[in-house]
């Protein structure tokens, strides 16, 4: 077995409201690991993720931290670097998709405002991940990757994106303030500028 921690905890930018985020890897079912406290992947699967090149595995090799190892090696490391990530074109029309789907129920009239404003947080954050890993010199896998784009950066009022920060948050861990009316509103008022963002940047996944 190994552990290892990933996130946010060894980038160095925890918050009140981060996660520790904690990688079991192990062989078969292990009873003394909880699913809702680790990350659980087995050695062969996180082998496939590396042969994928895939976002994943790139965050897992540039941030994170052995903190547990049955047999005196470090895994990961002894892994190298993952392939290249190839899948940027696809991974990020996947989550353009999602946006527009959680936005469309928001306009129609959802029952579940704050589902859909923590699934429209998730196509940002994603998004934003696959596109610094792709495309820029940086992969940024923060919550706040879209803001971490330099000129490329989402620009809509910094309370519209807390909210859905929180949003997400409240639908994950069921805990954080509510949504009101307003916050609702505000939210929805920034929905153009974050679909023009996403059309900018798709643009660029499809340059030769």
């Amino acid at each position: 077995m190994h552990l290892y921690a990933f996130g946010s905890i060894c980038r160095g930018d925890v918050t009140p409201g981060s996660d520790i985020d904690i990688l079991a890897i192990t062989e078969g079912h292990d009873p003394r690991l909880d699913l809702t406290t680790y990350s659980i992947y087995s050695y062969a699967r996180l082998r496939k993720i590396w042969e994928e090149g895939n976002p994943f595995g790139w965050h897992l090799y540039l941030e994170s931290r052995l903190l547990f190892a049955d047999n005196a090696t470090d895994f990961l490391r002894s892994l190298g670097p993952p392939r290249p990530y190839r899948a940027v074109f696809r991974d990020c029309e996947k989550f353009a998709r999602l946006f527009s789907a959680a936005r469309e129920s928001v306009e129609r009239g959802t029952n579940s405002i704050v589902f859909e404003f923590s699934t429209l947080f998730l196509a940002v954050r994603n998004f934003a991940t696959c596109f610094s890993l792709g495309l820029t010199e940086y992969p940024n896998f923060s919550r706040r990757a879209a803001l971490g784009l330099g000129p490329l950066s989402l620009s809509i009022d910094a309370r519209a994106f807390e909210i859905l920060e929180r949003a997400r948050i409240l639908s994950t861990r069921g805990v954080g303030e509510g949504i009101n009316e307003e916050d609702v509103q505000r939210t929805i008022s920034s929905f153009d500028a974050i679909q023009t963002w996403i059309n900018v940047l798709s643009a660029r996944t499809r340059s030769p």
